[in-house]
């Protein structure tokens, strides 16, 4: 096993919650590269943490990925290992880690973490990242086999979110929100290849319809391309494409929350 461990949580960085399971992490495996891809996921939007989770993994190591977003935290709420790929994720069973073992090619195998002897104890039933899930990987990356952490789950148990769809139509494509940034940059569930496949390019104009609404708007290459104010669509830095407003905020104007159906054409 690699000795790369990542974290994503919604414990923000107002209190000392991501240092300790840095510390407990590294009291464990001093070993282990420990890399923060978000403290700052909205709290209990396990949806926006899902998407983050699963569009930074190409760019990150083989290792294990802790996911920390679950708004019943401290509930009856099991968790889990799961083997993807060369990775293995743990988290809460509630969908977050769903579509991040799907970008991984999917789950190949998944354990209930249940196996106390690798907890820090006592165990804060509201703090799981730092008394369960970061021991738990830490040993792993001492050698522990993700088998040792509990006993073996079905695949077709663990929970899973919708996964995100894109249906292209005739001069069409139909998607819906994925996730709102905290910028309020809109993302779509809509590709570029997806625009592409309709000969839609930067510099063209859209035509957006958000249930009885519809509007156009510009699709640069950038929300820098237009002035101030200015709503734009452009494809983001995951490849997905996005709403934004130049020094603006897409999602409050538009008003448009996370599973909104769009649907996008090209404009005359």
């Amino acid at each position: 096993m690699t000795s790369a461990i990542t974290l994503l949580t919604d414990y923000g960085l107002d209190d000392g919650c991501v240092a300790s399971c840095h510390g407990v992490i590294m009291g464990i495996a001093p070993e282990a590269r420990v890399i923060d891809i978000s403290h700052l996921v909205p709290a209990g939007d396990i949806r926006r943490g899902a998407a983050i989770l699963a569009q930074t993994l190409r760019y990150l190591p083989a290792g294990v990925h802790v996911a920390a977003v679950d708004p019943s935290a401290g509930g009856a709420r099991r968790s889990v290992a799961v083997e993807a790929g060369n990775r293995v994720f743990i988290g809460p069973d509630n969908g977050l880690l769903s579509w991040a073992l799907l970008a991984s090619g999917g789950a190949r195998a998944a354990y209930e973490v249940a196996n106390d002897e690798l907890f820090l104890t006592p165990v804060s039933p509201t703090l799981l990242g730092r008394d369960v899930y970061a021991p738990v990987a830490a040993h792993l990356c001492s050698g522990r086999k993700p088998a040792d952490v509990g006993p073996e789950l079905p695949l077709e148990r663990l929970v899973s979110l919708p996964a995100p769809t894109a249906r292209l139509g005739e001069g069409a494509v139909e998607g819906e929100v994925l996730s709102v940034d905290g910028y309020g940059n809109v993302q779509l569930s809509v590709t570029a290849g997806d625009l592409a496949a309709l000969t839609i390019q930067v510099g063209d104009t859209l035509v957006v319809a958000i249930g009885r609404r519809r509007m156009t708007l510009p699709f640069r290459d950038s929300y820098a391309a237009v002035t101030p104010g200015t709503l734009v669509a452009y494809t983001d830095s995951a490849g997905m494409v996005a709403f934004a407003i130049n020094s603006g905020d897409a999602a409050q104007r538009l008003g448009l929350p996370p599973g909104a159906h769009v649907r996008v054409a090209r404009g005359a």
